[in-house]
């Protein structure tokens, strides 16, 4: 990595760190990294596919187009705070980047720098993409961009996640569905004349018991979870004429979450009839489960072989060992990932050292693990690989202070970085071999038996903030 590009990557991470703004809010993110990428030559185009935090940025022409994804959304609940070991509640500053995307917007776009310079140092025919897609975390960003049909001129898609562990992502994801249920009832005096009154409330309670029953007969690998939003008032002597829950439902495919949303839906209603009230079904997001593609899992994995795994210094493992040692045996072993060439390799590495300094091996594989991303809706419609790069300390996990933590930590930047070089080397490859990309779009076709993409959000639903 130029020292150039390395001080220009850690100014952009550090002031996306810094806005730590959430889904569809991006603004001060996304017109600092616009800004950047103009400086750099870029032909950006922004606001896209309605988005006023969405951009594409653009450089050559020709095949093959290659596509690399940024993401900059923080999380709520994150108390932003830089090196601490110890959760530190700031309302004034709830929201924090507790998954990387700080980092996974910078790499990105560090990836697309320098094959840039490849294609211009060796004249080489190619076009370099890159999809500034906000709303990952709630939102699906990607899945109105792909909907709007902004990567059907990629030959490849390729992206990375900020990671406890070095290695090339395999498997897929869940598809899910978020939903809102509001309730509409009559309000009355409880005591008095409750038999005047509907109750809101009731009808999410009900709903929320129905579902719980539906638990035991959908597939195990299935998941449904709710949070009441507006439980209708702190009155409990006045009947609550509205409430609202809101439900995230998930399965193993776009097919199987669609029907299980059906089966949800049907039981909201019949809480609503239970209980004498109406309900309005609000739909919010929905993203595809991640079709893999081993062909260009290889060539990620050439790569990361290829490039390394970067020194750490005695400062960085003492740095990282603050955060480990914030948690205890079991925590450090709770999360493994799955599909692992050597398990108990991995297992000493987590024992021994304070940080992953391992490149983690893992099969090729098909299974289905829990969470989701809207890089799914990505692979469905051109042929998409990730890796994951190592940012933090052992123990510490996505959606946690302790990545909102070490976010500007020069292990975090490494890793940034590392994941440029690795994305980068990869297109080059794909340039040189177009054999490659051939091998991967054919593996695509295959899996898709002759299906097609269908975004799981209804064409009236546009990007929103609930």
């Amino acid at each position: 990595m130029k020292k150039e590009y390395e001080e220009q990557l850690y100014s952009l991470l550090s002031d996306i760190w810094e806005y730590s703004e959430t889904a569809f809010e991006e603004k001060q993110s996304c017109e600092r990294m616009v800004r950047f990428l103009k400086e750099q030559g870029f032909d950006v185009t922004t606001p896209v596919a309605e988005m006023d935090t969405a951009y594409v940025g653009v450089y050559g022409s020709g095949k093959p187009v290659i596509c690399f994804l940024a993401e900059y959304d923080a999380l709520h609940g994150m108390s932003q705070e830089a090196d601490v070991c110890a959760y530190q509640p700031k309302k004034e500053r709830e929201q924090g980047h507790g998954c990387g995307h700080h980092l996974l917007g910078t790499g990105a776009i560090g990836a697309a720098l320098l094959y840039r310079d490849y294609l211009k140092e060796n004249g080489k025919s190619g076009t370099v993409k890159i999809v500034g897609c906000p709303a990952e975390e709630s939102g699906s960003g990607k899945a109105y961009l792909a909907r709007e049909g902004f990567f059907d001129d990629a030959d490849v898609a390729l992206t990375w996640h900020p990671s406890n562990y070095h290695m090339v992502e395999t498997g897929s994801s869940q598809a899910c569905i978020q939903v809102y249920f509001d309730f509409h009832g009559v309000s009355s005096h409880a005591a008095a004349a409750p038999h005047l009154g509907r109750s809101a409330l009731d009808a999410v309670e009900i709903m929320d018991v129905g579902a719980n029953y539906l638990r035991e007969h959908i597939e195990p690998t299935e998941r449904l979870h709710y949070a009441i939003i507006n439980s209708g008032g702190e009155s409990p002597n006045v009947v609550q004429a509205e409430a609202r829950v809101k439900y995230l439902i998930r399965s193993t495919s776009a097919v199987k979450v669609k029907k299980l949303y059906e089966r949800v839906c049907d039981v909201a209603k019949g809480a609503a009839l239970i209980t004498g009230t109406k309900v309005d079904i609000l739909f919010d997001e929905g993203l595809y489960d991640t079709m893999p593609n081993f062909a260009l899992e290889d060539v990620l994995k050439e790569s990361y072989l290829k490039i390394g795994i970067p020194e750490y210094t005695k400062e960085e493992r003492e740095y990282a060992k603050k955060f480990k040692d914030s948690f205890n045996q079991e925590e450090l072993f709770s999360n493994l990932p799955t599909a692992v060439a050597d398990i108990m390799a991995l297992k000493d590495n987590i024992e021994n050292s304070e940080l992953c300094d391992i490149f983690v091996d893992r099969i090729h594989s098909e299974e289905c693990t829990p969470g989701s991303t809207d890089v799914g809706d990505v692979s469905w419609v051109v042929p998409t690989a990730q890796i994951r790069v190592n940012c933090y300390s052992y123990g510490a996990g996505s959606h946690s202070w302790q990545w909102t933590g070490q976010g500007k930590s020069s292990i975090a930047l490494k890793g940034a970085e590392l994941a440029a070089e690795v994305l980068a080397d990869a297109a080059k490859t794909l340039t040189e071999k177009p054999e490659l990309i051939q091998k991967a779009r054919a593996e695509f076709d295959k899996r898709m038996r002759g299906q097609k993409y269908e975004c799981l959000i209804p064409a009236d639903v546009k990007p929103h903030l609930i």
